[in-house]
């Protein structure tokens, strides 16, 4: 049986914390909270010997509330209806083809450098949320945990660079950014977004839920098929 330890809830918490006061006192994306979170745990855990399995049952609070969280973000995606009914075909028609782009690229880029079916199905959703991501690639004969990690390094990814990428682009239309970050780098860029700018926020969360339906429904259709392709 596997016991918990009772402070690792309260020092996620303060790390989490003291992260997210550090990036807002010098404003650099590079300082992403969850980052940072994971420098400083990860290597205390190694330098402690304690198992990750002990730690995540102390604070599988957290792990619990993810769910609600990712619903909370349909509160600004209500705010903006009346802008989503207008555009709702542009909305849909990004949507659609960012994940098809974000499952065939994982995908094949996997499969061309010698990866395994499995590793390539774990790869393949790597761009919708956690729990979605771990259905789709259980139901590919993939590893749920290693998609796990992919979605939590594509969501830094998008965090850290998406907002610096627009800019370099001179993308500033809020609905677009949005769309984007939801599309490609799933709830933390959908955070990163709602922190900077409301409407941003609406339009990834709204991007979040599309894409994961998406996802699900063409990711058994479009796995086989790049199977064969690179047979």
């Amino acid at each position: 049986m596997i016991h918990e330890i009772w402070w690792s809830l309260p020092l996620t918490l303060a790390v989490y914390f003291a992260a997210r006061r550090l990036a807002q006192w010098l404003n650099m994306p590079l300082l992403n909270p969850l980052l940072v979170s994971m420098a400083v745990i990860i290597p205390l855990l190694l330098l402690t010997g304690i198992p990750y399995a002990r730690y995540f049952q102390g604070s599988k609070i957290l792990n619990d509330l993810l769910q609600p969280a990712v619903v909370a973000l349909a509160f600004p995606l209500y705010e903006q209806l009346h802008q989503i009914r207008a555009r709702w075909k542009s909305i849909i028609a990004v949507c659609l083809i960012g994940s098809i782009t974000a499952m065939i690229s994982g995908g094949a880029i996997a499969l061309w450098m010698g990866a395994t079916p499995e590793i390539a199905a774990s790869i393949m959703p790597k761009s919708v949320t956690t729990p979605i991501a771990m259905a789709v690639a259980q139901s590919l004969g993939g590893i749920p945990a290693i998609s796990a990690v992919c979605v939590i390094f594509v969501g830094i990814l998008g965090a850290v660079f998406g907002h610096a990428l627009f800019n370099l682009l001179r993308i500033t239309t809020r609905s677009a950014r949005g769309l984007a970050m939801g599309t490609a780098s799933h709830a933390l860029g959908t955070a990163r977004c709602a922190e900077l700018d409301y409407q941003e926020g609406a339009f990834g969360s709204l991007a979040l839920v599309i894409c994961g339906i998406i996802t699900s429904l063409l990711a058994p259709f479009l796995f086989p098929v790049l199977l064969h392709l690179f047979a």
